[in-house]
């Protein structure tokens, strides 16, 4: 897998919640993602390029609860990464509340630090925290690339719709 120069990948909300049975809000099939973000991290770190993990945290009484069964409650079991998508020492996660990885933390400042340019996008949900970081990334300047085989919604023709957005209205590479 090949990455541009200046170019940090981020893994959004990859979490026991929405990924492992018993979870709060499992999205179908996007398990079947988790072998391709595998290779993606590998080729990620052994190139050298920042592995940024986004993560849903939030307070036991958040607000998104009265749109959303409660979810990804920070510390608990279902805001932690799944197993098989671990953190490493080197990687770095950004928590947030909201759907955008950009709304309300500091990923934008990380991202200035490390003089990244280029931002590839994998994760769930592709129509809600995946779409909502790619606008925020655009509307901050970055170039915005998407897996299409690394992000997962409930439905294909939802992720078809919005890598038509994704492309035709932010511009995004799509991968």
């Amino acid at each position: 897998m090949e990455f541009k120069p200046n170019s940090a990948l981020l893994v959004i909300d990859m979490l026991n919640d929405f990924i492992k049975e018993g979870g709060a809000l499992v999205v179908p099939n996007a398990i079947r993602i988790v072998p391709g973000l595998q290779k993606a991290l590998e080729s990620a770190r052994e190139k050298n390029v920042p592995v940024i993990y986004i993560t849903d945290a939030h307070l036991p009484n958040d607000p998104e609860f009265a749109d959303w069964p409660p979810h990804s409650i920070q510390d608990s079991w279902g805001g932690q990464v799944v197993d098989e998508l671990a953190p490493q020492k080197n990687d770095y996660i950004i928590k947030k509340r909201r759907y955008s990885a950009f709304f309300g933390t500091d990923l934008e400042l990380l991202l200035r630090e490390l003089s990244i340019v280029n931002l590839y996008l994998t994760g769930v949900l592709t129509n809600i925290c995946v779409y909502a970081t790619a606008l925020d990334a655009r509307m901050r300047g970055f170039n915005v690339i998407v897996f299409k085989d690394l992000v997962a919604s409930l439905s294909r023709e939802t992720d078809e719709f919005i890598f038509g957005q994704l492309s035709d209205v932010l511009k995004a590479e799509l991968l």
